[in-house]
C-alpha cells in the first residue's frame, strides 16, 4: 500500500516472533511509512492493537495522526489494487463503513449434531466477505472498545462489529477477483505466477545507430509489442543504466532485467563476438547480480534476410521467457536465437 500516495501511515501487525524480520525488511527495502506493531493471539486483538497506535501511548512511542478513515487488509490477499481500496474508503465515508465482496464459488451448509446435513444456504442470496474494508476511524475503535472478550478471541468480522456496537450498517462493495487468500502452500505457486506476469509487463529496447541493428532492434520491438507494454529508448549503454538505477536509491523488491542482445551480421558460420566478449558478460552479470540486477546475453544471427523476422520472433520468445522466469542461475550466459 506504500505506492499509494494518499495512505498517510501503514501499521503492520506483526507477531511477537516474526517483528525483528519485519524491521529487517522494512530498513532493506527503504519503507518510510509504515509502523511494526506486536500482535495480538486472535485477528480481533490484532486489529485493536493496530488501532491504539493513533489513541493510545502506550502502544507507540508518539501518537499518529487519527485518520478520519482507517482502511483493514489481509497481508494474506497480496494483490489489492488501489481502485478498490479508494471505492471502500469513499463508501465508509458515506455509510460509516465498508467491505469487499464477491459471490460464493460453493454452497454452503450446515452439518446437525451426528454429523448429518441439517441444512443448506441459498447460495444466490449470500456473499463471501473479503477485504479490504474501510471505517471512520472513530466507529471501529469505539466498537472495539466495546467488545467483548468472546467477540476478540472467537469473532473474524470486522463489519458486523461496526453493526452490533455502533449501529452502522456497512456499505457491501463488488470486490475483483485478485482479492484471494494465499492460504495453501499450493497458492504460494499460483501468487508467484501473478507476480512474474505482472513484473513482465514493460521491457525497454536499447539499440546502437548501425542501421543493421536499428532494424533489428525495430522489429524486435514490434515483436514484443503484442506481449507486454514496450517502450523503445534511445542509445544508452548498459552500464549507464545500471548506475542510473543504483542513484536512484529504488530499493528493488524484485530482481530487475537485463538482456544485452549481440546482433551477428557477419556471413562467418562460426559467431562473431568472441571470447573476451562472452567473458566480459559473466564478470559483469556477476558484480550486479549483487545489486538485485539479472543480466543475460542473447545473440542473434542475421545471416538470411528472408528469415529474419522468424529469428526475431525466436529471440523475442526467449526475452519473455527470461524476464518471466528470472532465473539466477542462468545470469551471464549467452543464448542464441
Amino acid at each position: 500500500m506504500e505506492r499509494i500516495s494518499w495512505i498517510s501511515d501503514i501499521i503492520v501487525v506483526v507477531s511477537p516472533e516474526n517483528i525483528e524480520t519485519m524491521k529487517s525488511i522494512i530498513e532493506k527495502y527503504g519503507h518510510k511509512r509504515v509502523m511494526i506493531v506486536k500482535g495480538g493471539i486472535t485477528r480481533h486483538r490484532s486489529i485493536f492493537n493496530g488501532l491504539k497506535v493513533f489513541a493510545e501511548n502506550e502502544f507507540s512511542n508518539h501518537l499518529l495522526q487519527k485518520p478520519e478513515v482507517v482502511i483493514i487488509h489481509d497481508a494474506v490477499r497480496p494483490f489489492v489494487e488501489e481502485d478498490i481500496l479508494s471505492k471502500v474508503v469513499m463508501a465508509a465515508k458515506e455509510h460509516g463503513a465498508a467491505g469487499a465482496i464477491r459471490p460464493l464459488v460453493s454452497t454452503v451448509i450446515a452439518s446437525a449434531a451426528d454429523g448429518c446435513l441439517d441444512h443448506s444456504l441459498e447460495r444466490a442470496r449470500y456473499r463471501a466477505s473479503e477485504m479490504p474494508q474501510a471505517f471512520l476511524f472513530d466507529t471501529i475503535y469505539e466498537a472495539y472498545q466495546q467488545c467483548t472478550d468472546y467477540d476478540l478471541d472467537y469473532g473474524t468480522e470486522c463489519l458486523h462489529l461496526a453493526l452490533k456496537y455502533c449501529n452502522t450498517n456497512a456499505k457491501l462493495v463488488e470486490g475483483t477477483a485478485d482479492l484471494w487468500k494465499v492460504t495453501y502452500k499450493r497458492d504460494l505457486y499460483a501468487a508467484e505466477s501473478i507476480i512474474k506476469d505482472n513484473l513482465s509487463q514493460q521491457v525497454c529496447v536499447i539499440t546502437n545507430v548501425k542501421e543493421a541493428v536499428a532494424q533489428v532492434g525495430f522489429l524486435l520491438h514490434e515483436s514484443l509489442k503484442s506481449q507486454i507494454k514496450d517502450k523503445k529508448y534511445a542509445i544508452q549503454e548498459t552500464q549507464q543504466l545500471v548506475d542510473m538505477l543504483e542513484k536512484s536509491n529504488i530499493p528493488l523488491l524484485y530482481p530487475v532485467v537485463l538482456i544485452l542482445v549481440h546482433l551477428d551480421i557477419s556471413e562467418n558460420i562460426s559467431f562473431s563476438i568472441g571470447m573476451e566478449e562472452i567473458t566480459r558478460i559473466k564478470k559483469f552479470a556477476r558484480e550486479v547480480k549483487k545489486k538485485n540486477i539479472l543480466v543475460y546475453g542473447l545473440l542473434i544471427q542475421y545471416k538470411d534476410h528472408l528469415l529474419l523476422q522468424e529469428t526475431v520472433n525466436s529471440a523475442a520468445a526467449l526475452i519473455m521467457a527470461l524476464i518471466k522466469d528470472r532465473n539466477p542461475e542462468l545470469t551471464g550466459q549467452l543464448l542464441v536465437a
